[in-house]
């Protein structure tokens, strides 16, 4: 990922926090047969290794699993993000030389991925993505709300996910590299979006910096 040194974002916990609010992210491989992809929301664990570990799982009939990867894999997880019209720039007004951007926030992880069968590390897997998707609901659903017998036919079309994560590269590109009037613009324009998402970005534009 192109990293400018204004958008770099290098913190850890910062990262961390854009990968556990990313609720679906991308799991792709190279191959010798090219680039594959899966959509998957994936569970990290920050207390293993040096970066984290991430757990998630594919359907067994899916090909990526069953195709041997070609040096390391990627996770993406993007964050908020927001079309920029030059529009809300105050330098629009004095010089005229603006052209639209966008704001966002990605991180990629990488590492070496694993795949696995064993049925009591399928269980734990899937446990533990029911559980951090579901403990905020007024009435959580538990993986042990269903018959046992159900699970484990269930946990026999799947193949867990385990990528310890070797680096991560993190981007917050939001408008750090314009005046602060501009700032001020694009936080004002997004905030009147209909756009839940527009919105949830004014939150991170740095309005007020030097």
């Amino acid at each position: 990922m192109y990293i400018p040194p204004a958008f770099r974002d290098d913190d850890p916990a910062s990262l961390h926090a854009t990968m556990r609010a990313s609720r679906l992210s991308n799991l792709v491989s190279a191959t010798q047969h090219g680039l594959i992809a899966t959509p998957l929301p994936f569970v990290l664990d920050e207390t293993e290794g040096e970066h984290g570990v991430l757990y998630g799982h594919v359907a067994k009939a899916n090909p990526q699993w069953k195709t041997p990867p070609i040096g390391e894999a990627m996770a993406i997880f993007m964050g908020p993000d927001a079309y920029i019209t030059p529009s809300w720039y105050a330098t629009k007004q004095e010089t005229g030389k603006v052209v639209p951007t966008w704001n966002y926030v990605a991180v990629h992880a990488y590492g070496p991925v694993e795949f696995f069968e064993d049925p009591e590390r399928l269980l734990d897997v899937v446990t533990r993505l029911t559980r951090l998707h579901e403990e905020p609901r007024a009435f959580p659903w538990a993986v042990s709300d269903a018959p046992a017998d159900f699970i484990g036919s269930q946990l026999r079309g799947i193949v867990g996910v385990r990528l310890p994560i070797t680096r991560l590269e993190g981007k917050r590109k939001m408008s750090q590299n314009r005046s602060e009037a501009d700032r001020h613009g694009v936080a004002a324009g997004l905030a009147e979006s209909e756009r839940p998402l527009d919105r949830d970005v004014v939150k991170l534009i740095p309005v007020g910096m030097p």
